[in-house]
């Protein structure tokens, strides 16, 4: 068997796939498409993260597919549809970063209130600005989820600690549900979300329904001294319509993991504004996550290779 992997995976991941097969591994694979249909034609498994676009024309050449490989847990790359057209199952690592993402959320809730870096380097410059570098306790604000999934739910258990007020908006999790009967987080509208919070964070796929979710309608419900983070998918804010939002002082800021097309130019609007912070899809991306998620994935495509039951396998129900 051949399991072809077309982004960076740890050494670990490919050592242990390769107990039952032969692992052809290429990191950039995934930026020249007729390389991967060459490649692809005798592959038994693909291995993938948010760069490679599994489309029908990928799946067409993989006549052997079996199982598509997720390191991570966003689908919107994939067809899935077309993959269970070809009965190719997908394996993701579910949950296996959530931990890292909510992290890195409550860094940037604590980073967009205390200028530390900054005030380090103007002390570095000679000066002593106290007052230039006041910045706002966290405690006893508001954090609004956009999705109270594993994900919220895990940063609202951080934040509540923090003594923040935690409001959240899911139309698929009911008031009985964990997030809200156990975790803390108030269940509400969107647009309270948007009224009351002073961080709003997105925590939900893109689909035809969220894409551009936050836009110029929603921009103005919000606070002038709230910061949108966005650690999910791009696509899901209006970028044009967020640039003008920070720019003309309708909001305070933005912090964006995740944009519309990556990787970004170094010349994109966005990166133009001193209000907009922009990371380069690190959210998830941890030393511990990317163990947790080779593990996962590694041994259940070798699972399904095998004939055996995948605990993380994609529900076909689409």
């Amino acid at each position: 068997m051949k399991i072809l992997i077309s982004e960076y995976i740890p050494e670990s991941g490919i050592n242990r796939m390769r107990k039952i097969a032969e692992v052809e591994y290429n990191p950039d694979l995934w930026r020249n498409k007729q390389e991967l249909i060459n490649k692809i034609i005798d592959a038994d498994a693909l291995v993938v993260r948010n760069q490679t676009i599994v489309d029908q024309e990928i799946l067409d050449a993989g006549k052997k597919l079996k199982v598509i490989g997720r390191l991570g847990v966003g689908l919107d790359n994939i067809n899935l549809l077309a993959a269970k057209q070809r009965n190719v199952k997908i394996v993701s690592a579910k949950n296996a970063n959530s931990v890292s993402v909510a992290e890195y959320v409550m860094a940037v809730i604590l980073t967009a209130s205390r200028s530390i870096i900054q005030a380090g380097e103007d002390v570095k410059k000679g000066n002593w600005n106290r007052k230039l570098f006041t910045g706002n306790e966290i405690y006893g604000k508001t954090l609004g989820l956009i999705g109270t999934g594993e994900i919220g739910h895990r940063l609202a258990k951080r934040a509540i600690a923090f003594g923040m007020k935690v409001i959240g908006y899911d139309p698929y999790i009911r008031e009985f549900d964990y997030p809200f009967s156990e975790t803390g987080i108030t269940k509400v509208e969107l647009a309270e979300v948007l009224k009351e919070s002073d961080f709003v964070s997105i925590h939900v796929p893109l689909t035809n329904e969220t894409r551009n979710l936050l836009s110029t309608k929603e921009f103005n419900l919000m606070k002038k001294n709230a910061i949108i983070i966005n650690t999910s998918r791009g696509g899901i804010v209006d970028e044009s319509a967020l640039f003008k939002a920070v720019e003309s002082g309708q909001i305070a800021g933005a912090y964006l993991d995740v944009l519309e097309n990556e990787p970004v130019e170094k010349d994109y609007f966005l990166l133009n504004s001193s209000k907009i912070t922009v990371t380069p899809h690190i959210a998830g991306l941890t030393e511990e996550s990317q163990e947790r998620i080779t593990n996962i994935i590694s041994d259940e495509i070798m699972k399904v290779l095998e004939g055996k039951e995948s605990l993380f396998l994609v529900s076909s129900d689409f």
